[in-house]
């Protein structure tokens, strides 16, 4: 066993000193500021570290910030103010179960989708681990409605129809299965129209054909007490909601094809990657065994400094400051953890802006005949603007492309999960 731990800790030891330089100029990149080019003539959001961006024409960059999520934050500090005798204290640690250098409860609220609306207005939804809710807001005055806002609610891929009478959605159950729902824009009549041990997500209307959309479905394998072990490979489904039907559109055991739409002209476009199968190897066994030590006595120590937290009102640990952000470091990008990272230093490039996806992150356009080519590489999200163009990311930067133009640069960020075009409805199309 000593044995064990010895070599346990020389590879660790090994393991950090190659890769401290590495990782430090790594976070150094990922901490820069945000540039916008503001060369673009499309109207763009997007998402990034659950915050939502906005930038028009000729305009900077701005965060769309809820002035309802805000006013809750606000009442939250002066009630933190008028209890704060209680941080430090064996009271306020046994009773309100808060460490008291943990980071403001802003930090878990997230926005997960957004759409564009007639108006000059934006549609979005933010949640956290208990709330979600659903909101509009004007970009011209900032003024604010909340439309829908329970417990336990979360909603993903919201799309508007073309006459905007309409949304879909995808929201998450607690089993792990996702289903797609439609409803009114305002949050009412909700109703699911898919269903199955399932995730659909991704749906988009087929412009010209108002009772059809189009998603990515993939399959769930459980183990025998119920839990979701892993997802099989992501395909595009074609649902009509007036015969009540789907049909497979893509399908392919080796790749996932994700988040379909469809442009004006009838052509579907997707992301198409590699399909990783889950494995758990050889080399995971043995790491996990090599860092069973290093686990069990780490569970020791926090165990220990809570009951030192609560008794002596003193960590154990003379660490301080805020909280490390895990998202400053990781993505979850179409279902996979990113490590940003290590995707800075393998130093892909897309016209000078770092990826955080491989070139097998291809962005595909499938033509009416059949025909299928290649519009972009290291593609990690994208959208379709009225006029064809197409707005995609790589994760860091968002991108406009048009034909067989090369792709210009709109605007540059990090970890970008999301990104939204005006649709044609809202430009008047």
């Amino acid at each position: 066993m000593h044995l064990v731990i010895l070599i346990a800790v020389i590879v660790l030891i090994a393991l950090l000193f190659a890769n401290l330089r590495p990782r430090r100029d790594a976070a150094a990149s990922l901490g820069t500021s945000s540039l916008a080019d503001g060369s673009g003539a499309h109207p763009v959001a997007f998402i990034s570290r659950g915050k939502l961006f906005h930038q028009a024409p000729g305009q900077p960059l701005r965060e769309i910030q809820s002035p309802y999520v805000q006013g809750v934050m606000d009442r939250m500090e002066r009630s933190r103010q008028l209890h704060g005798w209680k941080q430090g204290t064996s009271f306020g640690t046994s009773f309100a179960r808060r460490d008291p250098n943990e980071a403001s409860p802003q930090m878990g609220i997230q926005a997960t989708s957004a759409q564009f609306m007639p108006g000059d207005r934006i549609l979005y939804f933010l949640k956290d681990d208990r709330f979600g809710g659903l909101f509009e807001q004007n970009l011209s005055d900032g003024t604010e409605r909340r439309l829908l806002h329970k417990q336990n609610l979360s909603f993903e891929d919201l799309r508007v129809s073309g006459d905007g009478s309409r949304m879909l959605c995808t929201q998450r159950a607690a089993n792990g299965t996702a289903n797609i729902c439609v409803m009114d824009p305002d949050g009412s009549g909700i109703r699911e129209i898919t269903g199955g041990d399932t995730t659909d997500t991704a749906p988009a209307w087929i412009p010209g054909k108002p009772d059809q959309f189009v998603f990515q479905s993939a399959g769930l394998a459980r183990n025998a007490q119920g839990y979701v072990m892993a997802l099989g490979p992501s395909s595009i489904q074609l649902g009509d909601m007036t015969k009540d039907t789907l049909t497979a559109v893509r399908e392919d055991p080796q790749q996932d094809f994700l988040q379909p739409r469809v442009g004006v002209d009838g052509s579907l476009y997707f992301i198409s990657r590699p399909y990783e199968v889950p494995r758990y190897g050889t080399s995971n066994m043995l790491l996990d065994m090599l860092l069973f030590p290093f686990r069990l006595l780490r569970a020791v120590f926090h165990y220990l400094n809570f009951f030192s937290l609560m008794y002596t009102r003193k960590p154990l640990t003379t660490a301080s400051g805020p909280a490390m952000n895990a998202d400053l470091k990781e993505i979850l990008l179409k279902g996979k953890r990113i490590d940003a990272e290590e995707a800075l230093r393998k130093g892909a490039l897309v016209n000078g802006v770092p990826s955080l996806v491989p070139a097998s992150w291809r962005l595909v356009c499938r033509r009416q005949s059949g025909e299928e080519h290649v519009i972009a590489t290291h593609v990690s999200s994208f959208d379709i603007a009225p006029d064809g163009t197409v707005l995609f990311s790589n994760g860091n930067g968002v991108f406009a492309v048009r034909s067989d133009h090369a792709p210009q640069v709109l605007l540059r960020d990090h970890l970008i999960e999301e990104v939204v075009a005006q649709s044609a409805s809202v430009a008047g199309v």
